[in-house]
């Protein structure tokens, strides 16, 4: 499943796709909203958000489109007068005179009207990228009372903490705070909490820029120079198990947490 880079680089895309020129084209295969967009067409194009994993279309009336991709929704762009060819079925689109922003295979999309809200947006917690959260009050987040006995192992795939974080950002982020999976916020001191503040913000940025690198970049461009492959230089631990450390040359282990795989090095992270 995308995580929230991923989610705001695609909407990134798509307003970049969409410009400003009107919509000649709006539907959903979802009868309700297809309905609500068909009355869009000839008017100018969303504005396009992300919270977390889900991403967002606003119409300048407060009106929105929720989508969620899951595991298989991929967001494909075409010219207007043509349909990529491809065995998914096609769930939303929106298209100008000049470009096609074409949805596939997502089973969650929503219209939401102006004024009002929809269980995920409820629930959902800081998104770091959207909100353009700076470490400190990222910090701040952390330390909240309802986050401080949790371990971050678990805390950290809670879309009600940290909105857009998933399993490869999870062992990334432990690793760069030097964090175990068995931390929990009540645990670190100020310097502690700010540190992984700071790699929250860090790799979810590098991850936007990069295109889901989350390694050091220098090393990672070094490494693809040297002819390694793409999956071996992309994170610091994530999917590297029995491989040395970059930080110690220690072996990277692969451990369980919350039913998903967690990545770590044992030497770099030990346990609280």
């Amino acid at each position: 499943m995308p995580e929230g880079p991923e989610m705001y680089r695609v909407a990134r895309r798509i307003q970049r796709a969409l410009g400003r020129r009107p919509l000649t084209e709006a539907a959903c295969a979802f009868p309700d909203v297809d309905r609500a967009l068909a009355v869009r067409v000839g008017g100018p194009p969303p504005e396009v958000t992300t919270l977390g994993k889900a991403l967002l279309l606003a119409f300048d009336d407060g009106a929105r489109v929720y989508t969620h991709n899951q595991l298989y929704g991929r967001w494909i762009f075409s010219d207007p007068d043509r349909r990529p060819d491809t065995g998914r079925q096609l769930r939303l689109v929106l298209s100008t005179e000049r470009k096609s922003a074409l949805l596939y295979s997502a089973s969650e999309i929503a219209w939401i009207d102006p004024g009002e809200t929809h269980p995920f947006l409820e629930r959902a917690g800081l998104d770091v990228l959207s909100s353009g959260a700076g470490v400190d009050w990222i910090a701040g987040w952390i330390g909240r009372d309802e986050f401080r006995r949790r371990q971050l192992g678990h805390l950290l795939l809670d879309q009600g903490f940290l909105a857009g974080v998933g399993n490869y950002l999870r062992s990334e982020i432990l690793f760069e705070a030097c964090l175990s999976p068995k931390h929990r916020p009540l645990d670190l001191d100020d310097e502690q909490r700010r540190d992984l503040a700071e790699a929250v913000h860090t790799l979810m940025w590098r991850s936007v820029e990069t295109g889901g690198i989350t390694n050091d970049p220098e090393r990672a461009e070094q490494l693809k120079k040297a002819g390694w492959r793409r999956r071996d230089y992309r994170h610091y631990v994530f999917s590297r198990a029995d491989q040395a450390c970059f930080a110690c040359d220690g072996a990277v282990e692969k451990i369980e947490v919350s039913g998903r795989r967690l990545y770590r090095c044992p030497a770099c992270q030990p346990d609280p």
